[in-house]
């Protein structure tokens, strides 16, 4: 059950907080062309969305905790607690997240570039498609 067992509820709450981030900073950076726009926001969806497992030791030192969070919060984690090991597994990742969401981000936009520059069948001329020179256009008369 969704309730009862809190790890897919983090889960979930990650997700759609992370949602919430990504479309509320895709909105801010607005200005921007649609280029590096979908590309900063693919570098931070590569970021946030990254994961990474780690180890923690529990209070019985002959055991451990493995679990799977977030590449860039165990980086952070690992950062500030100077653990080397941690951090020397979890920033390639990051990187690689990073690389990949601009990466996916830059081809959804040349994506979209081709598919809105793409010439449309109208029908309506001879020999069937539109002209690249623009018609001008022809006020109504009447009489």
């Amino acid at each position: 059950m969704l309730i009862s067992d809190s790890m897919p509820l983090l889960w979930l709450s990650y997700v759609a907080l992370s949602l919430v981030v990504l479309g509320a900073g895709y909105l801010s950076i607005r200005w921007l062309p649609r280029l590096p726009r979908f590309a900063i926001t693919g570098l931070v969806a590569g970021l946030i969305w990254m994961p990474s497992s780690f180890t923690l030791p529990l209070l019985d030192k002959a055991s451990n905790y493995h679990g799977m969070a977030p590449s860039v919060v165990v980086a952070g984690i690992a950062f500030l607690q100077k653990d080397q090991a941690a951090l020397g597994q979890a920033l390639p990742l990051v990187l690689l997240g990073c690389a990949l969401g601009a990466g996916a981000g830059a081809a959804l936009a040349v994506w979209f570039r081709r598919r809105d520059r793409r010439p449309e069948d109208d029908g309506d001329r001879p020999g069937g498609g539109s002209s690249d020179a623009p018609q001008a256009r022809q006020e109504p008369v009447i009489g």
